[in-house]
């Protein structure tokens, strides 16, 4: 650190700023407050020295626009001067490598506005001096980065402002991948509300658009230009904002992210891959041959039952020509509409609606035989075999044992139906409904009690418009096309789902060794065997990828959750099952190391945990998940495990809060937990402590301590950026981690704001389950 700089005024930051090109003070300016230092994306987003700062960021609109490898972003960012005096703002905003701003609009005036962004050699000085000046920790976010740089005046009192700024930058593109990257803070802490909102144009077809940091909907205009928006809910879900879409290419199109380990020995991958924008004009889709499967037991009811009943029309009808269907009811028995799936047309569907409109609740619940026999129906040549199987209660007649039902799909499917299930209710064995789907490269669907049949069984079929690539396996070969023994492993899904039209698909895993490798995907396409080959190179592993090994774990822990719960169909299993207690030793280690915490390891987030003794961990754990995960089957506390394995297990977005959803289906979020860049941090004793760290036993008297400031401090944040984790040091609370195998306390100002989280906050979801991304929070 430049120590000429230490104690600077706030007037002289200004000065500084304004030596580095920004234009001149006005006379006016003379008599306004102090600046506020303003940061948009910074948890702290007004750094006021030792006071919350009077002008109040209320929330920001992102408008990005693509075209290929260039982008325009445009930050609305609308403030409140909370005062009675005119308060005068220097902004910073972090952008990427090479950003040239081109517009620069305050409050809708025709104010001569200068903005000017500074490269990382011009903003180091400047974050030098504001950490001696400003002593936030939260401004170490900042280091490392281009920073655009803008004076505000004047910010009428008890008035709110908006500033309209646009930047340009080229974007980096990985083979037919092109990726965008909007900085902001991962903090928790951060409650600014965002809007984003990205269009992208493309010379060539796009396959298909991911964001690994926000759930995001995708609107298609062309196959050339698709439009980008946050997912309502997730506007105040933290990190920086990343996008990244595919070039359509012959068929499957693919790309591979990677990020390295730190003793660079192999690391983290996630193939994307992306079906044609458009099919081609000349090639048809492989027809559907669909049997509906209708629970019509006394607990079905009118209401129920008149919903499978509009759902079925409604399905039928959506049917292409010439495709076939069939339709099975059953409560203590089990009937057929017909004897073998018949072709769509006005004949068969007008005697499909009459059968349908006869049917009548009332019985048990023989589960086994209407799967039985709808498996094993002689299937249409040419067609892919579906099976939408509907029920709202436990089997209760003919064969109940769930080992035995679910045994069916593997052992007496002789023409591989896909059998998707729909829970509906909570009187449900859910572990049984979500084994039957996902044994079958199909998925369980769940119809909470405020949710309507119809709609989420017709939104499920909606989805599975076209079969474009089925019957899909993974091989990972070396350059030379032989087999890459022991170059990877752990690789989810390890089951291809089927992908219909408008799906991507994600895989994740860990590799070792630095030769490159060629991922290829065969399958069914359009009815023809085809394959697909993606090269990888590990030496392209980007340090800027740290969701890839987030991803990894979260989907890791979730497989791991699912066995034991496929396990519990078993009732004879006990607590002391070797097969349990090693998956939950495996658990643990992984929900500490990574923090990622679940239902079953949020315990792990309380400080009254020790998390150094094993035996307390492992116990507990073991506990929660044989409770819950192994006897927990069926009711709200059944159905909402089901619900969070299928959003964990097939996870694509960072859950950074750890959400999930309780047997009340409210959300609870763990936020004394903190994922930030690839490490975790856990709250313990008023101060964040590194996963690497938290098991052991450290003698703090005994650790090498940095003070916020210091001349270590500043050698400390540059290694720390070298890999993208100087955000470690963004926490007001003191932080305790590992660098280079050492333990460090680094000793934050006692006037920067602290945190004092709470284990885990519950938001009511209105019936509606799920994880990641930003329901609002406390």
């Amino acid at each position: 650190m430049r120590t000429g700089m230490r104690g600077l005024s706030w007037a002289g930051i200004v000065s500084v700023v304004l030596i580095l090109g920004a234009a001149p003070a006005r006379p006016q300016e003379q008599h306004a407050a102090p600046p506020n230092l303003i940061v948009p994306q910074s948890r702290s987003y007004n750094f006021w020295p030792q006071q919350e700062g009077p002008v109040h960021v209320t929330g920001v609109e992102a408008k990005i626009i693509i075209w290929d490898e260039m982008a325009s972003t445009r930050l609305d960012i609308e403030m409140l001067n909370t005062t009675d005096r005119i308060q005068m703002g220097l902004m910073m905003i972090p952008t990427p490598d090479a950003s040239v701003v081109w517009d620069v609009r305050y409050g809708g005036d025709d104010w001569d506005m200068e903005a000017q962004i500074l490269r990382k050699e011009e903003a180091e000085r400047i974050f030098n001096a504001l950490v001696a000046a400003v002593r936030d920790p939260a401004l170490v976010e900042l280091a490392g980065q281009d920073l655009l740089v803008t004076r505000l005046f004047p910010i009428e009192p008890g008035a709110g402002r908006k500033i309209s700024i646009a930047y340009a930058h080229m974007l980096e593109f990985e083979g037919g991948r092109v990726d965008y990257h909007l900085p902001r803070t991962e903090s928790l802490q951060y409650d600014v509300p965002w809007k984003i909102n990205a269009t992208i144009h493309s010379a060539q077809p796009i396959s298909t658009v991911y964001s690994p940091s926000h759930h995001v909907t995708v609107g298609r205009v062309s196959e050339k230009e698709v439009v980008v928006e946050l997912k309502e809910g997730a506007e105040l879900a933290p990190g920086p904002f990343q996008l990244s879409f595919l070039r359509q290419d012959d068929g499957v199109s693919g790309s591979v992210f990677a990020y390295p380990d730190e003793d660079g020995s192999g690391g983290y991958f996630l193939l994307l891959a992306g079906l044609p924008a458009e099919l081609p004009s000349d090639v048809e889709p492989m027809k559907r041959e669909l049997t509906l499967v209708l629970d019509r037991s006394g607990s079905m009811g009118v209401t129920k039952m008149d919903q499978a009943k509009d759902v079925t029309q409604q399905i039928i009808s959506a049917l292409e020509p010439e495709e076939a269907f069939n339709i099975v009811t059953y409560n203590s028995s089990v009937s057929f509409f017909s004897t073998e799936p018949v072709i769509k047309d006005v004949f068969s569907e007008a005697a499909a609606w009459e059968y349908v409109e006869a049917v009548r609740s009332g019985g048990g619940t023989n589960l086994h035989e209407a799967l039985r026999l709808s498996l094993t129906q002689e299937p249409m040549a040419g067609m892919l075999p579906i099976v939408l199987f509907l029920t709202d209660g436990r089997p209760t007649s003919g064969i109940t044992s769930e080992v035995a039902i679910r045994e069916l799909v593997t052992s007496s499917n002789p023409y591989d139906r896909r059998v998707f299930t729909f829970g509906v209710g909570l009187d449900v064995n859910a572990a049984l409904l979500q084994g039957l789907a996902e044994l079958s490269r199909a998925r369980a669907e769940f119809v909470l009690p405020t949710e309507d049949v119809e709609e989420k069984v017709g939104k499920v079929f909606k989805g599975l418009k076209g079969p474009v690539l089925s019957n899909g396996m993974l091989q990972v070969l070396t350059a030379d096309g032989s087999e890459a023994i022991g170059r990877t492993w752990d690789i989810a899904p390890a089951t291809l789902p089927d992908l219909y039209d408008g799906d991507k698909l994600v895989f994740l895993g860990r590799y070792i060794g630095d030769e490159p490798l060629v991922f290829k995907v065969s399958g069914t396409y359009l009815g023809q065997d085809r394959t697909f080959e993606f090269a990888f190179d590990p030496a392209d592993a980007d340090l800027r990828h740290t969701f890839v090994p987030r991803l990894w774990a979260s989907r890791k822990i979730a497989e791991m959750i699912y066995e034991i719960r496929q396990l519990g169909a078993d009732p004879s299993l006990s607590p002391d099952d070797p097969r349990l207690l090693e998956v939950t030793d495996t658990v643990v280690s992984l929900s500490i190391e990574y923090g990622i915490l679940t239902e079953y390891t949020a315990f792990l987030a309380d400080e009254t945990t020790d998390l150094a003794d094993p035996d307390q961990t492992g116990d507990t754990a073991g506990d929660t998940i044989y409770d819950r995960g192994v006897r927990a089957r069926s009711g709200g506390g059944g159905v909402n495990q089901s619900i969070n394995l299928r959003e964990q297990r097939n996870q694509e977005v960072l859950n950074r809060d750890n959400s999930y959803v309780d047997q009340y289906m409210q959300t609870v979020r763990v936020t004394n937990v903190q994922q930030v860049s690839d490490l975790a941090f856990y709250f313990r004793d008023e101060m964040w402590v590194d996963s690497r760290l938290v098991s052991d036993d450290l003698e703090l008297d005994t650790v090498t301590r940095i003070d916020f400031g210091s001349v270590a401090f500043m050698q400390l944040v540059k290694e720390l950026t070298s890999r993208g984790r100087q955000g470690v040091l963004s926490f007001g609370n003191d932080v305790l981690l590992q660098v280079g195998g050492e333990p460090l306390l680094v000793r934050m100002p006692a006037e920067a704001p602290k945190y004092d989280p709470e284990p885990t906050t519950q938001t009511d979801t209105g019936g509606s389950g799920g994880s990641g991304g930003g329901v609002p929070r406390r």
